[in-house]
């Protein structure tokens, strides 16, 4: 543990990065996911197959939905979408836990994670569109369309977030500058974790400050203070990346269930649009403003290095006697 500004143990390597997580993942979510990837590892259980069956969870909440508004609003279908849901947040939680415990890792594996979260979504989006667009038109599909591609952005957005934090505060993952790089192969993995990084580096350049680039040559040019700078860095970014859990899956999942339990699902895809799209900008903004003072504090951390001592001269020396 370090002292400092901040005080946080370093996180455990099979549940994800516990200073940044939002409360519902942090007590309710990641505890149960937790404990069945104990049971899936002693059952010899793939990451992969976890994955599969939250997909099905969530393929399975888009029919309870469809179902609840196929005739009117039926509370008792909306309440089985929201449970079937919720196994799925649970079963997102054990693949990754479950591949961090085992090893398990794979390019496959990372992709497939991706699009059963983008799946399940789609599955509910889908589902209440087909519901919902006989009795109020066309113009529904419209709605879930540009509620779609605004989810996909904004989700985009905070898990950008989230991985900056780990590689620059616990140099964990991939560096954001190798992240810029899009993939340009042909495959079906390729197009579509190309798509995803176009999508982040969308939202990349919304907030752009010059921060990862400045961070990585100070890393470089002072490697005797990185922890320092981490430290520095998780002190400062914590609070705000908390703040982007508010874009998070868990909070669509709850709001989707508080619009349609009363029978006004068309709120939430409007609220997607609008009400989410505000709050990205917002935090695109406070973001900045954050960079922009912790740029400062890199330069005041720069004046502090004492200088490099003459390891070079030593070694002449040596040489010459």
């Amino acid at each position: 543990m370090e002292q400092g500004r901040i005080v946080v143990a370093q996180p455990d390597p099979v549940r994800r990065t516990s200073e940044i997580e939002e409360p519902t993942n942090l007590y309710v979510i990641h505890p149960v996911s937790a404990w069945l990837t104990r049971r899936f590892a002693r059952l010899g259980v793939s990451p992969n197959a976890v994955s599969l069956a939250g997909m099905a969870a969530g393929l399975l909440a888009g029919v309870a939905y469809h179902a609840g508004f196929l005739h009117g609003c039926d509370p008792r279908a909306v309440l089985v979408g929201f449970a079937l849901m919720v196994i799925w947040h649970v079963m997102d939680g054990a693949d990754g836990q479950l591949a961090r415990l085992t090893g398990r890792y794979s390019q496959t594996g990372k992709i497939l994670d991706g699009v059963c979260d983008y799946v399940t979504f789609a599955a509910v989006y889908v589902g209440l569109a087909l519901s919902l667009a006989p009795r109020h038109g066309g113009w529904v599909w419209a709605l879930v369309a540009v509620a779609g591609f605004c989810h996909a952005v904004q989700s985009a957005a905070y898990e950008r977030q989230r991985q900056d934090y780990n590689f620059w505060g616990w140099e964990r993952g991939a560096s954001p500058l190798a992240r810029n790089v899009v993939p340009s192969g042909r495959r079906a993995g390729d197009v579509l974790f190309g798509l995803y990084a176009r999508i982040e580096a969308l939202t990349t350049a919304l907030g752009e400050s010059g921060l990862n680039g400045r961070l990585a040559v100070m890393l470089a040019a002072h490697p005797d203070r990185a922890p320092d700078i981490r430290q520095r860095y998780r002190a400062a970014f914590a609070p705000q990346v908390r703040r982007w859990s508010v874009l998070s899956a868990n909070y669509r999942t709850l709001g989707l269930f508080l619009c349609a339990l009363p029978g006004r699902p068309l709120a939430y895809f409007a609220f997607e649009i609008v009400g989410f799209s505000v709050i990205l900008l917002g935090l695109l903004r406070r973001q900045r403003r954050c960079d922009a003072r912790f740029l400062a504090a890199l330069e005041g951390v720069a004046a502090e290095a004492p200088p490099a001592r003459p390891a070079p001269a030593r070694a002449l020396s040596v040489n010459v006697r």
